[in-house]
């Protein structure tokens, strides 16, 4: 609920409807002005291969759909959480979101390596 809070503090502080709150379905992001933003900011920065407003949209959508598939098997505090950083900087990026739940995904997490080093506890198993 937190973070559905901050979701509508950001869209209040920042005067524009960059998402709605999270809740059991994906939120809405306005994610063509993020790519008209990010396609403006290559073509000015004269990128060799800047990212088109079409390639950009078409990115985020379908990063929309996999998280359509996705959302409700993640925990309410993990979907709020993706939600807030996904939108942190004013802008938003169904791809962000995709990959921040991506990270907090237990099955996807590498399990942890035994280090020894030199432990004290080395030779035990």
């Amino acid at each position: 609920m937190n973070g559905a809070f901050l979701s509508l503090v950001l869209v209040t502080q920042l005067g524009s409807p960059l998402v709605v709150p999270v809740g059991d379905v994906v939120p809405v992001i306005d994610v063509e002005r993020t790519c008209k933003e990010t396609a403006a900011t290559d073509k000015a920065m004269n990128l060799d291969l800047p990212q088109s407003v079409e390639n950009c949209m078409r990115d985020e959508n379908a990063a929309r759909q996999q998280l359509a598939t996705i959302w409700s098997n993640y925990s309410a505090s993990i979907r709020d959480r993706c939600a807030a950083e996904a939108t942190l900087l004013g802008t938003g990026s169904y791809v962000d979101l995709l990959t921040c739940m991506q990270m907090n995904d237990p099955a996807t997490l590498s399990p942890a390596t035994a280090l020894k080093g030199a432990s004290k506890n080395r030779n035990r198993n």
